[in-house]
């Protein structure tokens, strides 16, 4: 009867240890604070539409319970910048919020330095490399590579096929991108060889030299006097003023093409060789009539841009802040999970990998089967990073620093307004290349002299 006793002794304070083991569990459950953070980004769409960025923030709602989103309304695409300017001064800026450019956010002292979370994270360690450094700052870690798109060109293998010429295929080289658009231009057919050629100042350099970035900038210092760049110009002029680009077209020789707009003309299948990103895909693959692929940049470079995210220095919750930042983008999770709600809701994965780990990959190009792009991510080793959002000083450098020079009504025309012309055949790039080279080395020195207590 003792022993009898004693066992149901023990069987009963078995229980009552895992009783309480479950009521502490319960009760540091309970006691996980209850927390909002706020969010801006120029891609949430309305609420009515529920895109899939909506649906990832439900997702991430329903993962973690005791953290709610709040999306901030007051912050506008129409001036991002100046509403986000206008709720520092008020002290309400959101906790995670879009960034136009890293150095400008980073001159406000709006972001936080976020090092020491991405250091102990594994899914920011498959990163690739040169994403991972365009958003470091005197080696601090200030935003999240939220998206990635890559830049370079798109291919209708129909007309060239149709004109019984060899289409472009990934790893093209120069001359194979200037033979092949002269050789299928057919204007009178209604055939472009491309769409413009605005773009080959800035992707051409990175394309004839290895040791070259985008519009030459590299560790800060910019060659647009060299032998590069000035081919590249001349290039884009002969594209453009030998009328092989739609959108430079006089406006009787466009009648030969059909639609309102150059979008509509290369979905009608009126363009060979389209500049484009890897965003324009899912409306091809949706609607295109003509076979395609993405042959990236010539020279077999792979052109990257991304979007990026920061956190708020004035955050109070920081954890949970990068908690969500990282399920949106390069969190393995998240990204599986945004995969699993496209399929199941008919949306088009609007993002190509940011983390680049092998599951990730084999479930993405399981979906998206067009083969440039997974060649193009197979090729990430030897990838160029088009710096708007990250290079300090890059804008001012490209677009925005008035040169002194003028140029037809305009007494201190922009670098953009230079170019432009150049590429129009109104001027001459090799007699503004020192200029412009001395200019964008001195906007660059001054934006990273700002950020130098950063």
């Amino acid at each position: 009867m003792k022993k009898v006793l004693s066992l149901f002794m023990i069987i009963a304070l078995l229980f009552s240890v895992a009783a309480c083991s479950s009521d502490d569990k319960a009760s540091s459950d309970d006691k996980k604070e209850n927390v909002t953070i706020s969010y801006a980004s120029w891609s949430l769409g309305t609420e009515k539409e529920q895109n899939l960025e909506r649906l990832m923030i439900k997702a991430f709602e329903k993962k973690y319970p005791n953290i709610k989103v709040k999306i901030d309304e007051s912050i506008t695409s129409t001036d991002w910048n100046g509403t986000l300017a206008a709720a520092a001064s008020a002290g309400k800026m959101p906790d995670v919020l879009a960034l136009p450019q890293i150095p400008s956010s980073l001159s406000n002292d709006w972001l936080m330095d976020i090092t020491k979370m991405t250091e102990k994270d594994k899914d920011f360690a498959n990163i690739p490399e040169a994403v991972r450094e365009s958003a470091t700052y005197n080696d601090k870690v200030y935003a999240v590579p939220f998206a990635q798109h890559f830049l370079g060109y798109l291919v209708n293998k129909d007309l060239f096929n149709e004109a019984n010429l060899d289409y472009p295929e990934f790893g093209f080289s120069l001359e194979e991108y200037t033979k092949s658009i002269k050789e299928v231009t057919n204007i009178n057919k209604g055939v472009a060889g491309t769409n413009h050629a605005f773009s080959v100042t800035d992707w051409y350099p990175a394309a004839a030299n290895p040791d070259m970035g985008w519009y030459t900038v590299q560790d800060g210092q910019y060659s647009l006097d060299s032998k590069e760049f000035i081919a590249g110009a001349n290039l884009a002029k002969e594209i453009t003023t030998n009328n092989y680009a739609y959108e430079s077209l006089p406006d009787d020789l466009k009648a030969n093409f059909k639609g309102e707009n150059p979008e509509e003309v290369w979905m009608n299948g009126q363009v060979a060789v389209k500049w484009d990103g890897t965003w324009g895909v899912p409306a091809l693959v949706e609607k295109g009539t003509f076979d395609f692929d993405f042959i990236g940049l010539p020279g077999g470079r792979t052109g990257v841009t991304n979007d990026f995210v920061g956190i708020s220095k004035t955050s109070k919750h920081a954890e949970e802040a990068f908690l969500f930042s990282k399920w949106m983008s390069f969190g393995k999770e998240g990204f599986m999970k945004r995969m699993e709600i496209a399929e199941k809701e008919g949306k088009a994965l609007n993002t190509l990998p940011v983390n680049a780990d092998p599951e990730i990959l084999d479930e993405y190009f399981a979906i998206n089967e067009v083969p440039g792009i997974k060649t193009a991510y197979d090729n990430l080793d030897n990838a160029v990073v088009e710096p708007v959002k990250t290079v300090p000083g890059y804008v001012d450098a490209r677009w925005e620093a008035p040169t002194g020079v003028k140029v037809g009504e305009e007494a201190n025309a922009k670098v953009a307004v230079i170019l432009d012309n150049v590429i129009k055949g109104n001027l001459k790039i090799e007699d503004y290349a020192k200029q412009l080279d001395q200019l964008a080395d001195q906007k660059s020195k001054e934006a990273n002299e700002a950020l130098k207590d950063k």
